[in-house]
C-alpha cells in the first residue's frame, strides 16, 4: 500500500492497468481542451471510447482469464491479484465514464452554437418528430428483426460490440421481453433538416424513440438500449504436440477469430432507469453488477469522427487542425531511392515525411534487374496497400519475395489472412511467424547482385507498413546500405524461416534473445560512468514501460547518478521523483493531434552517444515474448536529428504532461514561449537539427 492509500501504486511502481486508465484520461483531456478545434475535440472523445472498448475486450478479458487460471497469483509490481485489479479498475472506469459524459454534454452545446444540433427524441419538435417517425417506418423498421422471447423464440446470442433494443412487454397480463438487433447496415445518423443550422439524430436514439412501433399489439412497460462487450483475449499459441505436417495455421486462426464473438461477457452498457431489463440481461449473460455501466448518451461514439460531413467546406478550417502537407521528400521525386540509399542512409519521420518514399523504393526493387530478393515483415496493413501491390509486382517480375505476415496482430487477423492469400497467389513465399512468438519487427531486406558481389539495402522502422496510419502516427525509419546490418537482416529472415532465436547478430538487437540484454548493457555502461564520476545520460522515448527488470536497471542507474529522461506516451509503471529512490528520473507523456508511436533509446551524449530506434516498447511482452528489432543509428547526421527531436519533445510545455512522485500527471511547467513539439515537427524543425531546449 502506498502512502497515499492508492493500491495501484506501491513504492516506485505503478500498476499497468491503472497507468493505462490515466493515459486514457489524458486522451479525454484533449477532448475537453478548448485550445483544440471543436471537431478535433469530438474525435478525441471518440478515441477515448474506442480505447475503452479495446481495453475491456483485451485487458479486462486477460485479467478474467488470469483470475480463473490462478486466482492467487499477484502481479510483480504492486502485488495485486487479478481479482483485486479488476475490482479497482471497474470503479475507476465508472468515474472516467462520468467525466466523459460531462465532456459530451459540453461538446454537444458547442456543436449547436456552431450550427449542428444533435437531438434526442425528447428534444424533437412536433414537425421533426413526425419526419423521424416516417423515416423510421419506411427506412429503418424493414431492417430490424424484432423478436419476443418465449419457448418458441429462444434467447438470441448477443454479439460482441453490437447494439440491441430490449423491451419489457405485456400482453393479456403476461410479462415478457422483446429484443431486436440494430442492423449495421443502418446509417449512424439521420439528418432531419439542414440549412444554416443542421439537425441530426443518432440511429440508436431514433430506435429508442420509435422502436416500440415494431411490437404491434403489445404494451410497452419499459425499454433500454444495450451493448455487450465480450472477452477478445484468446490464446493463439500452438502446442508442438498438435502440429502435423499438413497443419495450416491460417485455418487454426480463422477458427479462433470466429470464437471471439462467443466468449464470456466482460461489460454490459445499458440505458439508465431500466432495472428490470438490466436484471434480466445480467442474469442471462451470467454477469455481475459491477460489470454493468449505465450510459447516458451515445453507446458508440464513432459517429463523432464524421461530423465534418455536416459542415460546409468554408466552415471546416476553423473547426479542424490546419491540414499539413508532408515535408519535401529526402529523395527528390526525379531521383532513385535505391541509388540514394546505396550512397547514404535515408531518414524518414512519419507523418512529417510521406511513406511514398518507401513505396518508391519497393517499386524500384520490383523493376531493377540487380535486385535478387525482397523480404519483409508485415504486422498491420492499409486495406488498399500500395506495399502489397509493389510486392506482388516484384514477385511477378521474378524476384524472390518472402513475406513474414503476423496473423495474430490483434483485430487485424482477418485483414492479414486476406493479404496472405493475395500475396501467395502472386507467387510470394508466405511465413506466418516464428513458433509462439509474435513477429512485431519492422524490417525490409533487399539483396542486390553486383557482379560477383552482393549488396544490401535494409529498411528498419518503428511503425507498421500502413499508408493510412503513417499519416497519423509518429514513426521513424532508416534505409541503409550498411553491409553488416544488411547481413544481419538476411540472417534474420533465414532464422525466421527455420525458427531459430539463438543467432548472434553483429549490429541488430533482436528479441527475444538480445534486445533486452543489449539495452541493459548500455544502461549498465551509463551506470558505470556515473559511478566513476563521469557525466552519464539515458534518454528514451516509447509507448509503454512495464518491464520490471529494465525498470529496476533504470532505477539503479538513476541512483548511481545517471540523468534519466523518459518520454512515455501511455503506460508507465515507474514512479519518478521519489526522494532517495528515483530522484534522477523524470517522465513526461505527450498526447496531441498525432499518435506518438516512435521508439528511441539513447545512451550517453555528444560523441559518446549510442542511439537505437526500435519496433519494441519496453514491455515484457515485447522484450521476452515477441520478435522485435532495435537498430543502431550509424549515420551521424541522422543521430543529430534524433537528438534534436528528443530535445524538442523534452521541452514541450503545451501537450506534455509530467508524471509526479504521487503517480499522477500534471501539466508541464511553462518556461518562456509555448512549445508544442508536434507542431514544431510539422514545421520541419527537426530537419534543421534545431533544438528548442
Amino acid at each position: 500500500m502506498s502512502e497515499n492509500n492508492n493500491p495501484f501504486i506501491k513504492d516506485v511502481y505503478v500498476n499497468r492497468e491503472y497507468s493505462w486508465l490515466l493515459f486514457n484520461m489524458r486522451v479525454l483531456g484533449q477532448a475537453a481542451d478548448p485550445s483544440n478545434p471543436l471537431l478535433e475535440r469530438c474525435k478525441f472523445l471518440s478515441i477515448f471510447h474506442s480505447n475503452f472498448d479495446e481495453f475491456f475486450m483485451v485487458r479486462i478479458g486477460s485479467l478474467l482469464n488470469d483470475a480463473k487460471i490462478n486466482g492467487d497469483a499477484k502481479e510483480n509490481k504492486t502485488d495485486l491479484t487479478a481479482k483485486e485489479q479488476i475490482e479497482g479498475i471497474l470503479r475507476l472506469a465508472k468515474n472516467s465514464y462520468r467525466t466523459a459524459d460531462a465532456v459530451y454534454v459540453k461538446l454537444k452545446k458547442e456543436l449547436a452554437k456552431n450550427g449542428l444540433r444533435i437531438k434526442t427524441g425528447a428534444e424533437l419538435s412536433q414537425k421533426q418528430y413526425g419526419k423521424c417517425r416516417e423515416y423510421f417506418l419506411s427506412s429503418v423498421l424493414p431492417l430490424l428483426s424484432p423478436m419476443v422471447l418465449d419457448a418458441k423464440h429462444p434467447m438470441i446470442r448477443f454479439e460482441n460490440m453490437s447494439e440491441y433494443m430490449m423491451f419489457e412487454l405485456t400482453k393479456s397480463d403476461r410479462l415478457m421481453f422483446g429484443v431486436m438487433a440494430i442492423s449495421k447496415k443502418l446509417p449512424r445518423m439521420y439528418r432531419i433538416d439542414g440549412g444554416k443550422k443542421t439537425t441530426v439524430i443518432t440511429m440508436e436514439e431514433l430506435i429508442r424513440t420509435f422502436g416500440a412501433l415494431a411490437f404491434d399489439g403489445y404494451k410497452i412497460q419499459n425499454r433500454a438500449m444495450l451493448r455487450l462487450t465480450r472477452n477478445a483475449d484468446f490464446d493463439a499459441d500452438i502446442d508442438d504436440a498438435d502440429i502435423e505436417r499438413d497443419f495450416d495455421f491460417s485455418k487454426f486462426l480463422k477458427h479462433k477469430v470466429e470464437l471471439r464473438g462467443s466468449q464470456d461477457a466482460v461489460r454490459l452498457q445499458i440505458d439508465d432507469g431500466a432495472d428490470g431489463i438490466k436484471a434480466f440481461a445480467l442474469k442471462i449473460l451470467n454477469l455481475k453488477k459491477q460489470f454493468c455501466f449505465t450510459v447516458k448518451h451515445a453507446f458508440d461514439c464513432k459517429f463523432l469522427m464524421s461530423l465534418s460531413d455536416h459542415f460546409s467546406p468554408d466552415e471546416l478550417p476553423r473547426l479542424r487542425f490546419k491540414q499539413q502537407k508532408p515535408l519535401a521528400p529526402p529523395v527528390p521525386a526525379d531521383a532513385s531511392v535505391l541509388e540514394s540509399a546505396l550512397k547514404k542512409d535515408v531518414f524518414l519521420a512519419y507523418p512529417f515525411d510521406s511513406m511514398s518514399t518507401l513505396v518508391r523504393l519497393l517499386d524500384e526493387c520490383a523493376d531493377d534487374p540487380r535486385v535478387a530478393s525482397v523480404k519483409i515483415t508485415i504486422y498491420r496493413l492499409d486495406h488498399r496497400s500500395r506495399i502489397v501491390e509493389a510486392l506482388k509486382r516484384a514477385s511477378e517480375n521474378g524476384k524472390d519475395v518472402t513475406v513474414v505476415i503476423e496473423l495474430c496482430a490483434r483485430f487485424d487477423e482477418e485483414n492479414n489472412l486476406y493479404f496472405s492469400e493475395v500475396l501467395r497467389d502472386a507467387g510470394c513465399t508466405i511465413i506466418y511467424g516464428m513458433g509462439n512468438y509474435k513477429v512485431h519487427s519492422k524490417i525490409i531486406s533487399v539483396v542486390l547482385t553486383d557482379g560477383e558481389n552482393l549488396r544490401y539495402i535494409t529498411h528498419l522502422g518503428t511503425g507498421n507498413y500502413n499508408e493510412q496510419t503513417s499519416k497519423l502516427y509518429t514513426d521513424l525509419n532508416i534505409i541503409t546500405s550498411d553491409p553488416e546490418i544488411g547481413a544481419d537482416a538476411v540472417a534474420f529472415f533465414r532464422n525466421i524461416a527455420i525458427c531459430n532465436t539463438d543467432h548472434e547478430y553483429n549490429r541488430l538487437l533482436i528479441a527475444p534473445k538480445t534486445l533486452k540484454s543489449g539495452l541493459i548493457r548500455y544502461i549498465e555502461r551509463e551506470t558505470r560512468k556515473a559511478e566513476n564520476g563521469d557525466p552519464a545520460f539515458i534518454t528514451a522515448k516509447m509507448n509503454s514501460l512495464t518491464d520490471k527488470t529494465i525498470i529496476d536497471k533504470l532505477i539503479a542507474a538513476g541512483n548511481a547518478g545517471v540523468t534519466v529522461k523518459l518520454i512515455v506516451r501511455g503506460i508507465c509503471c515507474l514512479v519518478p521523483g521519489v526522494k532517495g529512490k528515483t530522484e534522477n528520473i523524470s517522465v513526461i507523456s505527450i498526447v496531441g493531434r498525432l499518435l506518438e508511436h516512435s521508439r528511441i533509446y539513447r545512451f550517453g551524449s555528444g560523441d559518446d552517444a549510442v542511439t537505437f530506434i526500435s519496433s519494441a516498447d519496453l514491455m515484457t511482452r515485447n522484450t521476452d515474448k515477441r520478435v522485435e528489432i532495435a537498430t543502431p543509428v550509424l549515420d551521424k547526421t541522422i543521430e543529430k536529428t534524433l537528438s534534436a527531436m528528443l530535445d524538442i519533445m523534452l521541452a514541450d510545455n503545451v501537450k506534455a504532461k509530467r508524471l509526479t512522485s504521487s503517480g499522477e500527471y500534471v501539466s508541464a511547467e511553462t518556461d518562456g514561449e509555448p512549445i508544442n513539439s508536434q507542431e514544431e515537427f510539422l514545421r520541419g524543425a527537426f530537419k534543421t537539427g534545431r533544438s528548442r531546449r
